[in-house]
């Protein structure tokens, strides 16, 4: 937990730079594929600081999530399974990093793909379950790319373009909900994040 406000902590920090935007793309990208904190934090940051650019903010976290989400899946149709044994070691990596991610899920995510195609990236796209964990495993049971990316444009814009069109409209009476609760919020995402990865290991 400590881990985790840290690094929620140094994410946030970019806000106050002027290198928000830039970071704010990297950390979508990254997510979707290996970092653990989502980048709705930083969104939500920046367009608190400028809602003029709300939308901007919103379309640069789609497209650094979406390329992520296809970095994702490239790993696991072409890496992961090119180890010697049934896995490679970059596979085993993410087994290892991701909480939760294990072998057992892995191919219930499989069972999950065949039954759901569609709506099972979608709703790791739109939800707190950790869309990494099903870019990858997207990639690597070969489920078809184009529908792929239409879930996740789909699922990925909706979600930030709903955070920022929110805070658009309401971000001065949101501000001064977030800077008068702030730490029990951070506790409600940090709770969040940590819950998307219980559902993927219990629901599925």
């Amino acid at each position: 937990m400590k881990y985790l406000r840290k690094l929620y902590d140094w994410v946030l920090h970019w806000a106050e730079t002027p290198y928000g935007s830039i970071a704010l793309f990297l950390i979508a990208f990254a997510e979707s594929s290996f970092f653990p904190i989502p980048p709705d934090a930083l969104l939500i940051a920046l367009v608190l600081g400028s809602k003029t650019k709300a939308f901007r903010f919103a379309t640069n976290c789609t497209v650094g999530s979406l390329l992520g989400g296809i970095a994702g899946y490239l790993i696991g149709h072409f890496v992961w399974w090119s180890g010697p044994g049934e896995f490679s070691n970059v596979a085993n990596f993410f087994f290892g990093y991701i909480p939760s991610f294990t072998h057992e899920l892995f191919y219930r995510i499989q069972a999950m793909f065949e039954e759901y195609n569609f709506w099972i990236i979608f709703t790791a796209g739109f939800t707190p379950i950790p869309y990494k964990v099903f870019t990858i495993s997207a990639g690597a049971f070969d489920v078809s790319f184009v529908m792929f990316l239409i879930a996740s444009v789909v699922s990925r814009g909706a979600r930030f373009f709903l955070v920022a069109a929110l805070l658009w409209k309401y971000g001065e009476a949101i501000k001064q909900i977030i800077d008068k609760y702030f730490d029990w919020l951070a506790l409600a995402f940090t709770v969040l994040l940590i819950g998307g990865f219980v559902v993927i290991k219990f629901a599925i």
